[in-house]
């Protein structure tokens, strides 16, 4: 018995491998081939595989970072959002690390086609988190990669009901930390910002949604955020590619947070939040706890 209590103790104790940054959003799209038509055509993000669009199909920001799209299980769901993704130097250790602190996990990770090493846990609110560990074989750069819109990912943002869970799980297990709060008026909090331990990306808690959200309420808030270094130049780019900014609304808005953004959306209504990779202004209610993320030397 006292053996096992000391197996149990040196368990907890095994040091958490790191997780560097996000890998990738699983999303689900109703029509592939229109929203092909945006991650590929109007973000420039590199097709895999090229042709033939089809659940699974993946657009890359860089050769580790991606959104995934698959077909729902129904059509017309409420929440686009299927998982989160975060990079790891060691999925196997991480796994064992998760499963010394009674977090639940698979009993091995998968190894894919590329090498990567993954698997999946759910988080207190019941999401669906990856984390992944980079193979040995990344696409190759492609010849279109100057065409990117973005090539970071800096963020992903989901709905959170119960923050001292979520809290516990990633910040007191994972180790992710507090980068910055705030909320619109300043004096609650509706955004919640979660660094990773060993980087810059974070995610953000979405406090501020109803019980029973719309699917609008949904597909603003689960929502991933390409970095750019200015959303002036974003706007150019964009509208050499057709795009056209709502009617008598200047796209480009200043956010609490000190840093310039520029919304779109993506056929299936997720927001896709276009930000400057460094704040232009004092940010509300609290202050940067962390280091600001750059654009990505990958490809």
């Amino acid at each position: 018995m006292l053996k096992a209590v000391f197996i149990s103790l040196a368990l907890a104790q095994t040091p958490r491998p790191a997780i560097t940054g996000i890998s990738h959003l699983t999303l689900f799209a109703d029509s592939i081939p229109k929203s092909e038509s945006f991650y590929k055509d109007l973000l420039g993000w590199d097709q895999i595989p090229s042709t033939g669009a089809s659940s699974g199909v993946r657009f890359y920001a860089n050769h580790a970072q991606y959104v995934e799209l698959v077909t729902p299980p129904k059509p017309g769901l409420a929440d686009r959002l299927d998982s989160v993704a975060f990079i790891t130097t060691d999925a196997e250790a991480l796994r064992k690390y998760l499963a010394a602190n009674s977090i639940s996990v698979p009993a091995a990770v998968t190894i894919e086609e590329n090498g990567d090493h993954t698997f999946e846990v759910r988080d207190p609110e019941n999401n669906k988190v990856q984390f992944t560990q980079n193979g040995s074989h990344p696409p190759t750069q492609p010849k279109n990669a100057s065409q990117r819109l973005s090539t970071h990912i800096m963020h992903a943002g989901y709905e959170v009901h119960n923050r001292a869970a979520l809290d516990h799980f990633y910040k007191d297990i994972l180790g992710f930390h507090l980068y910055w709060q705030g909320g619109n008026p300043d004096t609650r909090i509706d955004w919640v910002m979660m660094q990773v331990p060993n980087g810059t990306d974070w995610i953000e808690y979405m406090l501020y949604l109803p019980e029973h959200p719309t699917l609008a309420q949904l597909g603003s808030a689960n929502h991933l955020a390409p970095g750019v270094v200015s959303v002036a130049e974003l706007q150019k780019k964009l509208e050499a590619r057709g795009w056209k900014a709502p009617a008598g609304k200047n796209p480009q808005v200043l956010g609490v947070d000190g840093k310039m953004q520029l919304d779109l959306t993506d056929p299936d209504g997720t927001r896709i939040e276009f930000m400057e990779f460094a704040p232009v202004a004092k940010a509300c209610c609290s202050t940067y706890t962390g280091a600001q993320p750059t654009p990505s030397d990958a490809w």
